[in-house]
């Protein structure tokens, strides 16, 4: 008997990897795209951050204590959902914005749809949309201390010359943390180095992004279009750290690229052809709902019942 090999309940195979190990890479990572965003915008950005991360925790510290439930916010995905709607402000937002996005992100889309893990888009997506169409004129104003005029992107659509490398390195107008395209990608680039993220999703979606504004953009293979849609706006911000959310992005290896496909085809839609010159906020959230039907199509069959030999 004692040859015999002990059986336990599933799973058998277990990772150290948790979910608060995973959402603190994610927030060291957000700390150049934030820090940059401070150091470009001065104080209020700092304070629209702190404002935002903390309303989000406060949230859900409430609503859970409300409702008898155990208190998540150790597993830092509230702190997560807090810094990528701050990073998807303008710095010029009233304190009280982050305090109304952060209580329907936490509250509206993930918390009343069963918390971690069970909401349906990106919480920090849902409310900046929400804040968008809620209060259009205060999102979309991007007149600081620093910078007055239109966002590179919104020149770009009106046909103006743009500085690329400005909009590199995030001496630009813009939301707080979607200037700087170095200090997203160097983020990025630790989140992949850790494994946290692949490049199925934001490779793909980039890729397909290219691919339609080359075709229906009206300038061809030009590389300083290209280069400053690449550069502009919330697309590295987007694709790298909002696509690739666990919760809502697919499970399966061909639905990741069939999402980044879809993703980078309805970005280039909204920008070429819609009347705003970004998109990247609606094209994800309509990428998370057509999630269920990319799984469902694109779930291998197991073996005996139609699926193929391995």
């Amino acid at each position: 008997m004692s040859d015999l090999m002990k059986v336990s309940s599933n799973p058998h195979i277990r990772s150290k990897v948790t979910t608060s190990n995973i959402m603190l890479a994610v927030v060291i990572a957000l700390l150049p795209a934030a820090g940059f965003g401070i150091f470009n915008f001065g104080l209020d950005a700092l304070i629209l951050i702190v404002i935002t991360v903390a309303t989000c925790v406060l949230t859900e510290y409430l609503y859970e204590k409300a409702m008898h439930k155990k208190i998540t916010i150790g597993d830092f995905s509230c702190v997560v959902t807090g810094l990528l709607l701050a990073l998807n402000l303008p710095s010029t937002a009233p304190w009280w914005i982050g305090v109304v996005g952060g209580i329907f992100a936490i509250l509206v889309v993930k918390m009343l749809f069963g918390g971690l893990g069970q909401n349906f888009m990106n919480p920090a997506l849902g409310a900046r949309c929400f804040l968008l169409i809620s209060y259009t004129s205060i999102m979309c104003n991007f007149d600081c201390d620093a910078y007055t005029g239109p966002t590179p992107l919104a020149s770009l659509k009106a046909g103006e010359s743009v500085n690329i490398l400005d909009m590199v390195v995030g001496r630009t107008a813009g939301v707080i943390g979607e200037t700087s395209m170095i200090a997203i990608v160097i983020g990025a680039c630790f989140l992949i180095l850790l494994g946290v993220i692949d490049l199925k999703i934001p490779g793909t979606y980039i890729i397909t992004f290219v691919i339609f504004i080359v075709l229906f953009g009206g300038h061809g293979l030009d590389p300083a279009f290209v280069s400053a849609h690449l550069a502009g706006g919330g697309l590295m911000l987007g694709a790298f750290f909002m696509a690739t959310d666990y919760v809502t992005s697919p499970v399966t290896k061909k639905g990741r690229y069939l999402y980044g496909v879809i993703l980078g085809i309805l970005t280039g839609i909204f920008r070429i052809f819609g009347p705003s010159a970004e998109g990247v906020s609606y094209a994800i959230i309509l990428g998370n709902l057509l999630v269920p039907l990319i799984e469902k199509i694109t779930m291998p069959k197991a073996f005996g019942k139609g699926g193929e030999r391995a």
